[in-house]
C-alpha cells in the first residue's frame, strides 16, 4: 500500500516544513517532502492520496503512562476494557501506548498482563502497544497516593524476575529506589533494556543520585507522589522532585493536564529540563475522553467512586486529585496555551522524547525515511483529523 499525504504543515519535529507532506510505502515512511509532490497521473491501484487541507502533520503521539480511558481501566480484568481504553486514546492521536498497571495482588497482575499481551495482536482502531508499564508494587508507603497500601512491598528478585521472564513486553517499571532491594531492581531492569523509573518515592538527593547512577533513567509524574524540599534541624534537604531537576540526564514525566501542575511550574520544569528531557503523559484514569461527573478510580471490582469536575478527578473529600482525565491532544494544548511552549517542542515531548526514553526512537517518534509510518494530523486547535499507525489509516475525520 502506498499513501501520499500532502498539503500539510509538517513537524518532524526537528524541523518545520510550512507546506509539504509525507509519502508512505507499506508500514514505513518513504519520503518527507516540501512543496507539492510530483504526481504522475491519477492514483494507481494500491495507492491513496490524502489532502490534509493545511492541517499540521506530526509523528503520532506516544503515551507511556495511562491507566485507562473511555470508561475502562486496564485493571478491570477484561479484554473489552483493554481494547476500548486503547481505542479511546487512538482517537486522540496516540499511535503507541504503554498500558499501565496499579499495585494489586500478584494473581490479578498476571491476569491483566495476559490480557494486554493478547491485545497487542489486535489492529482494528488500535494504537501499537510496544510494551507495558508496571507502576508498583514496590512503592513507598509514605508516597503511595492512590495506590492500594495493602499490596505495597519491597522488591523481591524471585517475584520480579519471574514476571520479566514470563512477560517479555514489560518495558518500564516504576518503583521507589530507597526501598530495600530498590537499587538492585534498577540494575536488573536497566541490564535488560527496561526503563527503571523513580516514582511514589520518599528518597532524598543522595538516594536519587545513586538510583540514577545505578540504572534509573526517568522520574514518574514529576512533583506528584514524591518527596520534596524539607528543612531538618536548619538544613535544607532535596526530595525526589528537586533532585530530578538538579541531575542532568535524568528524564522526567509531566502530567500536563493543566491541573496537576500549575502553569509557572510547567514553565520552570521546561526551562530546566528542555524538550529533550521531558515526556508528557496523561496518567489518565477511566474517565479520560468522557463527559462525566463521576467515575471509578481503579478497577470495577475494588475501585472507589470519585467526582470529576473542572477537567480532573478528585478524591471524595476534594482535598487531592484522584487522577487525570486528560487525553494526549489536551497535553499539547496545555503546553502551548498555558506554558507558552512552541508547538514543535510540545509535540517533541509527546513523540521523540518518549520514544528515546523508551528505546524505540530508531522506529518511532519522528518523521524520517525508514521510520514507522505513525502519523497524526490536527488543526490549530489540536483537534485530531487523521491517525495512521504503521502505514494504516485507523482514524479519519477530515
Amino acid at each position: 500500500m502506498r499513501t501520499l499525504l500532502s498539503n500539510a504543515w509538517v513537524l518532524t519535529p526537528f524541523r518545520t516544513i510550512p507546506r509539504g507532506g509525507v509519502l508512505v510505502e507499506g508500514a514505513r515512511i518513504a519520503e518527507v517532502f516540501s512543496g507539492e509532490p510530483e504526481l504522475p497521473g491519477p492514483p494507481r491501484p494500491g495507492e491513496r492520496r490524502i489532502d490534509l487541507g493545511g492541517r499540521i502533520l506530526a509523528p503520532g503521539f506516544i503515551e507511556i503512562h495511562s491507566h485507562g480511558a473511555g470508561g475502562h481501566d486496564f485493571m478491570d480484568g477484561s479484554a473489552e476494557a483493554v481494547l476500548e481504553a486503547c481505542r479511546t486514546h487512538l482517537r486522540h492521536g496516540v499511535t503507541a501506548l504503554y498500558p499501565t498497571t496499579l499495585t494489586c495482588a500478584a494473581p490479578k497482575l498476571v491476569r491483566v498482563l495476559e490480557l494486554i499481551g493478547k491485545a497487542r495482536q489486535e489492529r482494528e482502531g488500535m494504537p501499537a502497544i510496544p510494551g507495558v508499564h508496571l507502576e508498583g508494587p514496590y512503592l513507598s508507603p509514605e508516597q503511595a497516593g492512590a495506590q492500594d497500601p495493602r499490596y505495597l512491598r519491597n522488591p523481591e528478585p524471585r517475584e520480579y524476575l519471574g514476571l520479566l521472564e514470563r512477560f517479555d513486553f514489560i518495558r518500564r517499571w516504576t518503583a521507589a529506589p530507597e526501598l530495600p532491594g530498590g537499587l538492585a531492581l534498577g540494575h536488573d531492569l536497566s541490564a535488560r533494556g527496561i526503563v527503571a523509573s523513580i516514582g511514589h518515592s520518599n528518597a532524598g538527593y543522595e538516594e536519587v543520585l545513586a538510583a540514577f547512577r545505578g540504572g534509573y533513567s526517568l522520574v514518574t509524574h514529576l512533583f506528584n507522589g514524591m518527596s520534596r524540599l524539607v528543612r531538618r534541624n536548619a538544613w535544607m534537604h532535596l526530595g525526589v522532585a528537586e533532585s530530578a531537576l538538579a541531575i542532568d540526564g535524568l528524564a522526567v514525566e509531566l502530567i500536563a493536564d493543566g491541573k496537576h501542575l500549575p502553569a509557572p511550574l510547567l514553565r520552570l520544569i521546561y526551562k530546566v529540563k528542555g524538550p529533550q528531557g521531558i515526556c508528557l503523559t496523561t496518567d489518565s484514569m477511566r474517565a479520560a475522553g468522557q463527559e462525566v461527573k463521576e467515575s471509578i478510580l481503579g478497577s470495577l471490582e475494588d475501585g472507589q467512586r470519585v467526582p470529576v469536575e473542572d477537567g480532573v478527578a478528585f478524591m471524595p473529600d476534594r482535598q487531592s486529585f484522584a487522577g487525570s482525565v486528560a487525553t494526549a491532544d489536551r497535553l499539547v494544548r496545555t503546553m502551548v496555551q498555558l506554558a507558552d511552549v512552541p508547538l514543535a517542542e510540545a509535540v517533541r515531548m509527546l513523540t521523540h522524547t518518549p520514544a528515546r526514553v523508551m528505546g524505540i526512537d530508531g522506529r518511532k517518534g519522528s518523521l524520517e525515511p525508514g521510520r514507522d509510518a505513525d502519523l497524526v494530523a490536527f488543526d490549530e486547535g489540536i483537534r485530531i483529523g487523521l491517525v495512521m499507525v504503521e502505514g494504516e489509516v485507523r482514524l479519519e475525520a477530515l
